[in-house]
C-alpha cells in the first residue's frame, strides 16, 4: 500500500465531465451522473490540485485535421456551427468548483495533447495523476497511457470513472490496466481521499 510520501506531488485530472456527455446529445454518457457524487467529492477535497478537462470541437469538419475530419463528418450534429456552446460546460456543480481549480480545453483524446500541459505538470514537480471522469475507454484511457509513458504514476478512481459501454468500461479496468500493475493503480474514491490528505 503506498505510503503517504508517495501522494505529496499528486495532481487530480478529472476528464470531460460536461453538459456535452451528461444530457441528452449523441455523446450521451449516462454513468456520467452516477459517479459525479464521487468525482465532486476528489474536486473538492483538494480544488487547488485538481484539473478539469474540457473536450471542445472544431466549427466543422473542416475545420478539423487528419482523421478528425472523417470523425467530425460523422458527427457533424456536434460541431460549433449546430453546437449550443454552453454545452461544453462542466456539468454543476463541478463548474462552481472549478473556479479554484485549473480548466484545459482539448481537441484531441488526451490532455497530455494539450500544448505545455506536461511541462507544466513538470514545472509544478507533479509525480502521481489521479483520474476520474468519462469515457474510462477512450479519453480517460487516452490520457492514462500519455501519462505513463511520461512516466507518471497514476491512480485511476475506479467509482468515478464512467462509458457510454459498459463493456468496453469493464475491459480497461479489469483486463488492459491489470497488465501495467507497476505503473497504475485501481483505488476506490474512499482509499484515495483517506491517503492523499493536505
Amino acid at each position: 500500500m503506498p505510503g503517504r510520501g508517495l501522494w505529496d506531488n499528486a495532481l487530480h485530472v478529472t476528464i470531460d465531465m460536461q453538459r456535452l456527455f451528461a444530457e441528452d446529445t449523441p455523446w450521451h454518457t449516462p454513468s456520467l451522473g452516477s459517479i459525479l457524487p464521487n468525482v465532486v467529492r476528489l474536486c473538492e477535497a483538494r480544488p487547488d490540485r485538481t484539473v478539469y478537462a474540457r473536450f471542445v470541437v472544431p466549427a466543422n469538419a473542416q475545420q478539423a485535421s487528419g482523421s478528425w475530419k472523417a470523425y467530425f463528418d460523422r458527427w457533424n450534429m456536434m460541431t460549433g456551427d449546430v453546437l449550443d456552446p454552453a454545452m461544453l460546460d462542466l456539468v454543476e456543480p463541478l463548474s462552481s468548483i472549478a473556479a479554484r481549480g485549473w480548466i484545459v480545453d482539448k481537441s484531441t483524446y488526451s490532455i497530455f495533447a494539450v500544448p505545455g500541459f506536461a511541462e507544466r505538470l513538470a514545472g509544478e514537480q507533479v509525480d502521481t495523476v489521479i483520474m476520474s471522469g468519462v469515457e474510462t475507454d477512450v479519453c480517460v484511457y487516452a490520457s492514462m497511457l500519455a501519462a505513463v509513458d511520461l512516466g507518471y504514476r497514476v491512480v485511476l478512481a475506479t467509482d468515478a470513472l464512467g462509458s457510454a459501454d459498459p463493456k468496453a468500461h469493464d475491459a480497461v479496468l479489469q483486463h488492459l490496466v491489470p497488465r501495467l500493475p507497476e505503473q497504475i493503480e485501481l483505488m476506490t474514491t474512499a482509499a484515495i481521499l483517506e491517503r492523499w490528505k493536505r
